[in-house]
């Protein structure tokens, strides 16, 4: 084996501070010959790599053979302009681009027959090290570190004799394999997306969303280094210092690939560098760029709570309907802070208080009806900005590459990847004490969606007080984020509680006159002071890849002492503009020193040391672990430490007595909760976490934590593998991947439904009926008949179900709570989320589905009107007006209807799917954000990146 030596140099400093009140804890398919393609390959040849540095000595591996992990669709996320070419022309892909989709695919039909022996037929090797006869290649970019990559998948196991050589192999093997997603990702980070890759409809979409929910200056940004080397003690300092090596590895990459013409072809297509000339540069990396990039994935998985303002509206909406009392009665019933009925990840009884209803609010800061609008963003527009439909100016392309023309004129990322809720992820973990081997059992990873390239990466990291081995989001990979250490594993699924607040700060005019709802001054602590106005002016033109027409804008928000403006409304008549304040702003990168913890071996010893690693992460999520004796849970973020009386849920007056406590608007720092605080467990029975609600006490950020919660498609199954005791890997596998493919509302809610059906009343109905009837006992999957068919098994039960579920809801809930409540609750929690559903948070073609939806309202509301019990929720039984015989006939006619509309309707088709193919509908797609393209495989609610495993000793 090639191996590698690690060894702990570092003491356990603080955290970084934040002030807390305890310890401180984000194809088009083209045809094109050969000969084109083969036409580019000149002078486009890689260099011989460098003599590689001695061997470092071994390190011990705790895992043996137990250890298994995978990531589609490979690791590879690097291709020139030739192997894009082929990809395209050919169906060809660069050597490890796609070698772990098959198998990733495959297990979605394989698991019925699932055994320990086989796990290795979906799953890959997670070992430490390489074993001689797989060593694939072996580089020195300097003469302390070496990067192995294995021949099976390419992986990078990066192996330093020194600290700077480690980090610094680290970003030469980022640069390796996501060197163009990294580049792209730094400009989403700034809000300079169109400016990098064009003015796609799509492109401008996703950072007129994401910058106004980070926007930096460059000064701030060199800030927040500075905050974590001078406040995070000697780890913060490492951490930059690691940082720093870690971005000069990229750019010895970034050198070397432009010189020998081994760039990514994306740089040519988007009009950085010349096809022939090379002329043209990849821009240098710097440390804020990280700080731009930790911003995007706090983002995109550590954030939580907001949307007060939709909240109050949503409240005000309820008690026109109602009046006051009881209108925020069955407001609060929909809202589900602590539903009774809900699945949680904590569940021996324990509480852990944290925002939920005040007895008594304080401050609340309601607007006056019609009144509220939104804050401007984009001003300035020119050209194709200003344009409904923007104009296409396609660029003179050589012949060769004609067909990549407008590869990204849909853009290069979704428009909504900010907009909607993307906690994702799962997690099941057992107890020794319920396996065969008696040592604890775990099958968990992160959700992140379906790139190409894949947002994280994989790699080992082995040197002087990093051991470990795992996956990391590209562009911010000094350390393993997912994965294992020498004697344990660690995951994560977003936690999503509430770290965001919203404002109403009063406006005021500095003469002293009445100001108006559009003033740029308001009151702060007896202050009338000016916004910070934050600008950034984009401009883009036509390049080969993205056609379109040049255009401009400038994007714009107001800063203030308590966050960015994000509506402005009067509150009693008060012009105010509300604000949104995220404990992480200003602090984007601070987890880094919790990482560092991971992946060191001196730290992590046992499930405390875990725990207290975990505790120096500011990002929303829950934290899971697993070594050979014990489990763990420790959920994780900067939870700020709230006024008395004040509710999180609405907006509230922005006057010092509502701040949150200990605030410091120069520092962005407040008091948080202390460790002990945030929900956390050892060696229970087993945990599963699928984004469900955490713990009692733990008050859910939103609406989505119901009676019916995509974790019971983990809890019942897993529950009943401890039952019955024995656990393997191998079953616990089976149980997530069953639960995969299983649609929720047929396992969870359609009883309920068939209970009140019975049967039929006509032969339609009747014919519908017992298609569902059969459907659900066959338990409720999404999956092919046979392995590869992409026909499903009680495919016209499922085409019924997703008709079905939109008519029935709205017929059930509308009529009582009227047009304007059921617009601005369905506002507040979509409807539903099936897997083909494109118009949904997901998307189309997303994997992730059945996290938001009103199966839980559905469920509640259908037990009230059969008269069985319920606990929580509104009160009121709404499927026709609670009358069971009403009701029947709601969804006896909303039925008829469902079994009525053809395929082509329920599945009307997209650039990938024909309309009505079921089966492509639901498939997964690798969204092409670099030039690759991957064939889209069957549908599964799945973790993106998962790890399972099971240690069998210990150090």
């Amino acid at each position: 084996m090639i191996r590698a030596h690690a060894e702990s140099t570092h003491q356990t400093p603080p955290a970084v501070p934040r002030k807390s009140a305890g310890q401180t804890l984000a194809g088009r398919a083209v045809a094109v010959t050969a000969t084109a393609v083969l036409a580019l390959t000149a002078g486009l040849l890689s260099p011989l790599p460098p003599a590689a540095a001695d061997d470092p000595p071994p390190v011990a591996d705790h895992c043996g053979d137990n250890c298994l992990d995978i990531l589609p669709p490979g690791n590879n996320g690097s291709a020139t302009l030739v192997e894009i070419l082929a990809n395209r022309a050919l169906g060809t892909q660069p050597k490890h681009a796609d070698d772990q989709l098959a198998p990733y695919d495959a297990l979605a039909s394989g698991y019925g027959s699932l055994t320990d022996d086989k796990l290795s037929d979906f799953f890959q090797d997670a070992s430490f090290g390489v074993p001689e006869d797989q060593v694939a290649s072996v580089i020195s970019p300097r003469e302390d570190v070496t990067i192995t990559r294995d021949k099976k998948t390419g992986v990078p196991h990066i192996k330093g004799t020194t600290r700077y050589g480690t980090e610094f192999g680290a970003g030469y093997a980022a640069g390796q394999d996501r060197l163009w997603l990294i580049d792209l990702f730094r400009h989403v980070g700034r809000g300079e997306l169109t400016p990098f890759a064009g003015g796609a409809e799509a492109n401008q979409g996703l950072e007129q969303q994401f910058w106004p929910e980070a926007p930096y200056t460059e000064e701030d940004l060199e800030a927040q280094v500075a905050y974590i080397r001078d406040h995070g003690g000697e780890r913060g300092r490492q951490a930059m210092a690691d940082a720093q090596a870690y971005i000069d590895g990229l750019n010895a990459y970034r050198v070397k690939a432009k010189k020998s013409r081994t760039f990514p072809g994306e740089y040519v297509l988007t009009g950085k560098i010349g096809a022939v000339t090379n002329i043209g540069e990849i821009e240098p990396f710097k440390l804020t760029d990280l700080i731009a990039l930790a911003s995007v994935v706090g983002g995109l998985f550590g954030n939580g709570g907001g949307g007060e303002v939709e909240a109050a509206l949503s409240l005000l909406a309820a008690q026109q309907k109602y009046g006051v009392e009881k209108g925020t009665e069955i407001w609060e019933g929909f809202r589900g802070r602590e539903d009774p009925e809900t699945v949680l990840t904590v569940t021996d009884g324990t509480s852990f208080p944290y925002a939920g209803k005040p007895e008594r609010a304080r401050g609340q800061a309601l607007p006056d009806k019609g009144s509220v609008t939104r804050e401007q963003v984009v001003y300035d527009r020119t050209g194709s900005a200003a344009q409904k439909n923007p104009a296409k100016d396609p660029v003179k392309a050589p012949a060769e590459l004609k067909p990549l023309q407008g590869m990204y004129d849909d853009g290069v990322l979704p428009a909504d990847l900010f907009s909607s809720d993307r906690g994702m992820s799962n997690a099941l973990v057992v107890s020794g004490e319920h396996t065969a081997s008696g040592h604890p059992v775990a099958v968990f990873g992160p959700q992140t969606g379906y790139f190409a390239p894949q947002l994280l990466m994989m790699q080992e990291l082995q040197g002087p007080g990093i051991s470990a081995r795992g996956v990391s989001f590209a562009g911010v990979g000094m350390y393993v984020q997912l994965g294992r250490g020498q004697d344990y594993s660690w995951s994560a699924t977003s936690a999503g509680q509430d770290i965001t607040d919203t404002y109403a700060v009063e406006l005021c005019s500095p003469d002293g006159s009445a100001p108006g709802k559009d003033a740029v001054h308001y009151r702060f602590r007896g202050e009338c002071l000016p916004m910070e106005k934050l600008e950034k002016t984009n401009a883009w033109k036509p390049s080969l890849a993205d056609s379109t027409a040049k255009g401009s804008y400038r994007l714009q928000v107001y800063r203030t002492k308590l966050g960015i403006v994000t509506h402005r409304a009067t509150v009693d008549g008060t012009p105010v503009a509300y604000t949104q304040l995220r404990s992480t702003y200003g602090h984007e990168a601070d987890s880094i020193i919790g990482f560092q913890m991971l992946n060191d071996p001196g730290q992590v010893t046992d499930v405390a040391s875990f725990q207290e690693a975990a505790q120096h992460i500011n990002y929303a999520f829950n934290w899971f672990y697993a070594d050979s004796r014990d489990t763990a849970y420790y959920n994780s973020g900067g939870n700020p430490v709230r006024a008395e009386g004040v509710d999180p849920a609405l907006p509230v007056r922005g006057e010092p007595e509502y701040e949150w406590q200990g605030y410091d608007p120069a520092t962005h720092t407040s008091d948080q909760t202390p460790p002990a605080e945030h929900p956390q467990s050892v060696n229970q029975d087993y945990y599963i976490s699928w984004n469900n609600k955490q713990a009692k006490g733990y008050s859910a950020a939103n609406f989505s934590h119901g009676a019916v919660h995509r974790g019971d498609l983990l809890d019942g199954r897993v529950k009943k593998l401890v039952e019955t005791g024995s656990v393997t890997r191998a079953s616990l596998t089976r149980a997530m991947a069953e639960a995969g493919v299983t649609d929720l509302r047929g396992e969870q809610v359609l009883p309920e439904l068939l209970k009140l059906l019975g049967g039929g009343d006509s032969p339609e109905t009747t014919k519908a009926v017992q298609q569902l009837r059969a459907w659900q006992a066959a338990g409720s999957q999404r999956n092919q008949s046979a392995a590869g068919s992409k026909t499903y098994a009680h495919a016209d039960a499922v085409r019924i179900m997703d008709a079905w579920w939109p008519k029935l809801v709205r017929a059930s809930f509308e009529p009582g709570l009227g047009e304007e409540l059921y617009t601005a609750l369905t506002g507040e929690l979509t409807v539903d989320e099936a897997p083909s559903a494109g118009h949904g948070p997901t998307g189309s073609h997303a994997g992730s589905a059945f996290q938001n939806g009103w199966w839980g309202y559905v469920d509640k509301d259908l037990r009230r009107v059969l008269d069985e019990p319920v606990e929580g929720g509104p009160g009121i039984a709404y499927c026709g007006e609670g009358d069971r015989e009403a009701c029947r006939k709601v969804l006896l006619t909303t039925l008829a209807e469902a079994a009525a509309t053809p395929a082509e309707e329920v599945y009307p088709g997209d650039d990938t799917c024909e309309a009505g193919d079921q089966w492509c509908a639901d498939s997964i797609v690798q969204r092409a954000v670099g030039g690759l393209t991957h064939k889209n495989i069957q549908w599964q609610n799945r973790p993106t990146y998962q790890q399972v495993v099971e240690f069998p000793s210990h150090r």
